[in-house]
């Protein structure tokens, strides 16, 4: 036992002085280790799900709640995850890890898959991801507009550049009718 110990705490002080001596390269250029990047992703993949599993959905086919995450997303998201039609950015080729491009995904068809992932795309765009660029727009928009911008990701996949274009322009213009409509003007 006492070997067992001795082992454990030796390994411990070599990882540490080869950790803290700058071994472990944390340029963005440079990929993580093979059992660095395992262990990262389990942990932020056991973190959302432990923490979104409990949240409750709304529905999320309301035109209202798509134009409002259609207008976030554009507004928000696109220079990061793109959008149909978008080159890759200067910023969004520098991510390490790179984020994930919605519109490029298959259509989640099952609906506790649909679900599932909803909750999880709640919770990284609400809190957000340490180490991956991910902000926390919890911080500076409510759960509706969070929830909108749910709707819109898990309708981008497969989306054609007009069609983005069309909803991103449809939303546009809702919301400056909105405007118009709260301020008493009219065209």
């Amino acid at each position: 036992m006492k070997t067992i110990v001795s082992l454990v705490l030796a390994s411990l002080i070599l990882a540490t002085i080869a950790l803290g001596s700058g071994a472990y390269n944390m340029a963005a250029t440079e990929k993580h280790w093979g059992i660095t990047e395992k262990i990262i992703e389990w942990v932020r993949d056991s973190s959302i799900e432990a923490r979104a599993k409990d949240l409750q959905v709304p529905a999320l086919d309301g035109e209202e709640l798509l134009a409002g995450g259609a207008e976030h997303y554009s507004a928000m998201c696109t220079i990061c995850h793109l959008a149909p039609g978008l080159e890759p950015t200067e910023l969004s080729i520098g991510l390490y890890p790179q984020a994930p491009i919605f519109h490029q995904r298959e259509p989640i068809n099952d609906p506790a898959k649909r679900l599932e992932h909803a909750r999880e795309y709640f919770w990284v765009i609400k809190n957000g991801l340490k180490m991956t660029a991910m902000p926390a727009w919890g911080l500076s928009h409510d759960d509706n507009a969070i929830w909108g911008m749910v709707a819109f990701i898990l309708k981008m996949s497969q989306m054609t550049p007009e069609q983005y274009e069309n909803l991103v322009n449809s939303a546009k213009n809702q919301a400056h009718d909105h405007q118009d409509s709260d301020h008493g003007h009219s065209h």
